[in-house]
């Protein structure tokens, strides 16, 4: 949906200001607005977040996450009953959590992946979503953070002169929407709609535990060939009407005559 809402803002811009003449600087404005936005916005950012993350980064081989770790191993077993402590998922999830406080949002991205995975490899019903993992999934959507990096580094790149005076109010908030995750999770669970549902046994897995293996593979064999791409009609309406709009945004911007019998026509003309 964003897709057309920024291709209607474009064409609009073209075809107006090839309708009023002014198509030479709407593509200098354009051209000059993307300079801004590289070297205005986009370079200053990296080389802050290039800053912090390599602060980060120094934090993280001192040993401050495996503290953290540790200081959360007690709390995420009461929140975590269906993993055994001594699972590698214990682990994963610990380290993700505590990256996440620490801002380290490229490390925690990985172990929050593997800690899913090791979650399913406990899971006894593997077409459904465990407790644990809704739980997980809960607590990265809350996101508690400790030291807010992004928002401190866009605030210093917009010109703000305190950035760091989100960071008390980033831990509240995430503190808060934390803990309501965690009670909203765990009253779920409870209730027999969210309750985990047996895996359904499908035609393939029963005629193969049935001693039935070919029936598997033939059907394997015998999957339908990928369906070659098709425009579907709305698409098609919509690339035609792109086509017409920059083929009209042409005639007027090199037909004067032509832009002044639209003007006319639509009642615009100055």
């Amino acid at each position: 949906m964003l897709n057309y809402v920024w291709s209607f803002l474009l064409l609009t811009g073209l075809v107006a200001g090839a309708l009023f003449g002014k198509l030479d600087v709407v593509v200098a404005a354009l051209l000059e607005r993307s300079k801004d936005a590289v070297l205005g916005i986009a370079l200053p950012l990296a080389g802050t977040m290039m800053l912090w993350l390599g602060i980060l980064r120094v934090m993280e081989k001192a040993g401050l996450m495996e503290v953290v770790a540790k200081i959360l191993s007690p709390i995420l077993r009461r929140i975590f009953p269906e993993v055994p402590p001594t699972h590698p998922a214990m682990g994963a999830i610990t380290m993700n959590i505590a990256a996440n406080m620490l801002g380290l949002g490229n490390a925690a991205t990985p172990l929050g992946l593997k800690a899913m995975g090791y979650l399913q490899e406990l899971n006894p019903q593997k077409q459904s979503a465990t407790n644990a993992m809704c739980m997980f999934l809960a607590l990265n959507t809350a996101g508690f953070t400790l030291i807010p990096m992004g928002a401190i580094i866009y605030l210093s790149s917009g010109g703000v002169k305190d950035p760091y005076a989100v960071i008390a109010p980033t831990l509240i908030a995430t503190a808060c929407a934390t803990v309501a995750a965690v009670l909203m999770a765990k009253f779920l669970q409870r209730l027999p709609a969210f309750r985990v549902q047996p895996d359904e046994v499908t035609a393939d897995a029963a005629s193969a535990g049935a001693g039935e293996p070919d029936t598997a593979t033939g059907a394997k064999d015998a999957a339908p060939a990928p369906k070659p791409f098709r425009l579907s009609p709305t698409r098609a309406v919509l690339l035609s009407l792109v086509c017409a709009l920059f083929a009209l945004g042409g005639a007027m911007e090199f037909s004067k005559d032509f832009r002044a019998s639209v003007l006319r026509a639509t009642g615009m003309e100055p």
